[in-house]
């Protein structure tokens, strides 16, 4: 693993993981859960809330994959359109449910924040979808309008508004949702595991699953460890998939994301910079992501990967970046990088992976990982529990022939694009 290829500032932030246990010898469980992110935790904690036996694996650390890595926006919906989800959806699943329950995610991860008190930073104060041009404006307006179609009170701001809001003169225009916000998403991971814990749960970390095979009705999961039994199986690594699940993952493209952050900025600077704390992330092609902590570091992202290659293309871009949006800003040193890895796909759509019967999870949330991430992995709980009948009818994790050429052609551009922008 790259060193730079870890949580990053979220691993200095963060409250202590929880301590967990060595996974040897054999184990039973009603509920497996492969990987400790998002998606695996929020099941585990739904599941053993309502009393069954859950055994969670990890490969590495409680959130070392990209539920640690990431912006932190807890976001409504996914990437897409409401009017095109919907659509797409309705392919497989006349009337889906998804697109509610998706659009509202935030909500759900709020919910938890407050039942569990999770030490996360959170705020949910809306976040700010902003428009550096013309061709933004006009796709973030089409945006409201679908929204406010559905009673959602999204808020489409001017320039002097977005001015207000972000504290730059970078934008033509913004679109304010107030179902979304910010967290610390390693802190958030983090509190998933301790909740699921108290509820009853087991986490074994270190423990990567080599092998999955079936036999009457029973799924047995091989650890270098030891070997896990259950009659139910949710697979929850998305693009940071091992052992039986690295195949199906190949449904994903890979789009790398990274973060560079400043030390806490003084009063004198921090002030007017995002001002009623809301997460915020452009509508360009290679888009910016921008944000403060709780102790005020400002945050800026975009896509790219830190290698040997490409770092110094993208180190040199945020900060040029940072400073055309905060001008105040220039000069201001970086104290911490990372990246991590955002499983994509053509349509924009998660996957559905069903190895066999009682087995299933879902990959490739197209950096929507934390409000769809929790929601699905409820979803999969209750499926798991037999409290829902069926999982959301959505197209099977096959692979992508593409996927290469599509990831490489997304590292590659990124880099490019990064070195080559060098407005002032």
């Amino acid at each position: 693993m790259h060193p730079l290829d870890s949580p990053g500032l979220w691993a200095e932030t963060a409250p202590p993981a929880p301590q967990t246990e060595r996974f040897s010898g054999a184990h039973e469980a009603d509920i497996a859960i492969v990987g400790a992110g998002f998606t695996g935790l929020a099941a585990a904690l739904e599941a053993a809330g309502a009393g069954a036996r859950v055994v969670v694996l990890e490969a590495a650390e409680i959130g070392a994959g990209g539920s640690g890595r990431n912006v932190g926006l807890v976001n409504a919906g996914l990437w897409l359109m409401p009017e095109v989800l919907e659509k797409r959806l309705a392919r497989h699943t006349p009337d889906s449910p998804l697109p509610a329950l998706l659009a509202q995610a935030p909500a759900a991860v709020w919910a938890l924040i407050e039942r569990h008190g999770i030490d996360c930073e959170a705020r949910p104060v809306g976040t700010l979808h902003c428009a550096p041009d013309r061709a933004g404006l006009d796709a973030l307006s089409e945006r409201a309008m679908q929204w406010r179609a559905r009673g959602v009170p999204v808020a489409l701001l001017d320039a002097a508004q977005t001015r207000a809001r972000t504290g730059s003169d970078a934008f033509r225009g913004a679109l304010f949702d107030p179902r979304a916000g910010t967290i610390q998403p390693l802190g958030y991971v983090r509190g998933l595991a301790q909740a699921a814990l108290t509820a009853g749960a087991q986490i074994f970390t270190r423990a990567p699953v080599t092998d999955a095979r079936q036999s009457g009705g029973i799924w047995e999961l091989t650890t270098p460890g030891g070997t896990l039994r259950a009659p139910r199986v949710i697979w929850a690594t998305n693009a940071y998939a091992q052992g039986p699940a690295e195949e199906p993952a190949k449904a994903l493209a890979v789009l790398p994301y990274f973060n560079f952050a400043t030390n806490p900025l003084p009063e004198a600077l921090r002030e007017g910079i995002l001002p009623g704390g809301e997460g915020a992330w452009d509508s360009a092609k290679i888009l910016t992501s921008f944000r403060l902590d709780a102790a005020g570091r400002f945050i800026i992202g975009s896509v790219g990967a830190l290698g040997a290659a490409d770092r110094g293309a993208h180190t040199a871009w945020a900060a040029r970046q940072m400073a055309r949006l905060y001008p105040q800003l220039k000069g201001q040193a970086f104290a911490h990088e990372w990246f991590g890895r955002i499983g994509t796909t053509p349509d924009a759509l998660p996957r559905l992976w069903q190895p066999g019967p009682g087995a299933f999870g879902f990959m490739g949330y197209n950096g929507r990982g934390i409000g769809p991430g929790t929601v699905l992995g409820q979803i999969l709980a209750r499926v798991a529990l037999g409290q829902e009948a069926a999982l959301p009818a959505l197209q099977a994790a096959e692979p992508d022939r593409l996927r290469q050429p599509r990831s490489l052609f997304i590292r590659t551009g990124a880099a490019l694009w990064h070195l080559a922008d060098r407005r002032r």
